[in-house]
């Protein structure tokens, strides 16, 4: 390592970062090795980051183009930044972002703007421990399966008038997309199972079909020893690897305000062990 620190903050996902200054030049050496980092660990915490947006533009761009609207979801000044606030939604689902386009994000980057004073804590779950965790004949059949993911699967309800706007902006547009149950990480090769709630039937089934595989699968994925779970400090930073990962908000922190700042970076197609890529659903099959 680039003279920083990188210790580990669970057995299968996560580490956290001393020694980086994300409010500095990142030198191209540092940058190589973090995402290495992020590449084993799929999840690195930054603790003490005083920054601006345009600093943790200047970060998410380490690891790729960002990407330059959601495509869903309003945003603040910067088109390439979301404000993650307990007012507007409250992603407490499991979902990996936009899984419901073509092309994923490959990550995303989240930094503590406003925090409550308990809850609000961050889950990511590791999807590469999940498919590992599979048995061997639940492993090959999973292998053979396409999900479709859509922003139209069930979205939590705030019962606020500001929830209901943003909740009605998310589903105005449709959008659907089929990827492979498994995944095959670009950079280190590994299979992930690749799912969260945006996945709303296998192809070829019915939603009803589908929900018990589906769950069955999701299951090995949240299991306890899989997950990281970030409790929020002043001048947090986290970015988690989006193309094996799944994430989930936990919605305890009651009506105190809670706001992250969100910065995504471009992902690519999605690659099934069978080397068959992702695809976007056509209306015929709606």
């Amino acid at each position: 390592m680039s003279g920083f620190d990188v210790r580990k903050a669970g057995g299968r996902i996560g580490a956290v970062v001393t020694g980086v200054d994300l409010g500095g030049d990142v030198p191209p050496a540092v940058a190589a090795d973090l995402e290495r980092a992020l590449v084993a660990h799929k999840v690195l915490a930054f603790r003490d980051q005083e920054i601006t947006d345009a600093h943790q533009l200047a970060f998410a761009g380490l690891f790729g183009p960002l990407t330059q609207r959601h495509p869903a979801m309003r945003t603040v000044a910067d088109p390439q930044v979301l404000a993650v606030d307990g007012e507007d939604q409250r992603a407490n689902h499991w979902h990996t972002d936009i899984s419901f386009t073509v092309t994923p994000s490959l990550g995303t980057t989240l930094r503590s703007v406003v925090l409550p004073p308990y809850g609000g804590d961050t889950l990511v779950a590791n999807g590469e421990a999940g498919y590992r965790a599979l048995p061997a004949e639940l492993r090959e059949f999973a292998g053979r399966l396409t999900a479709v993911h859509t922003n139209r699967a069930d979205q939590p309800r705030l019962g606020t008038v500001r929830g209901d706007e943003v909740r009605r902006a998310f589903m105005a547009t449709r959008y659907e997309a089929a990827h492979p149950v498994v995944r095959v990480h670009p950079v280190s090769g590994e299979p992930c199972l690749f799912l969260g709630g945006f996945a709303r039937r296998l192809a070829g089934m019915t939603t009803t079909e589908s929900r018990p595989i589906l769950d069955l699968l999701q299951a090995y994925v949240r299991r306890p020893e899989h997950v990281l779970r970030w409790t929020w400090h002043p001048g947090d930073v986290l970015i988690f690897d989006n193309r094996n990962t799944q994430h989930y908000a936990v919605n305890d922190y009651d009506d105190h305000k809670r706001v992250l700042h969100r910065v995504s970076i471009t992902g690519d197609l999605p690659v099934g062990l069978d080397g068959k890529t992702s695809y976007a659903v056509s209306e015929e099959d709606w």
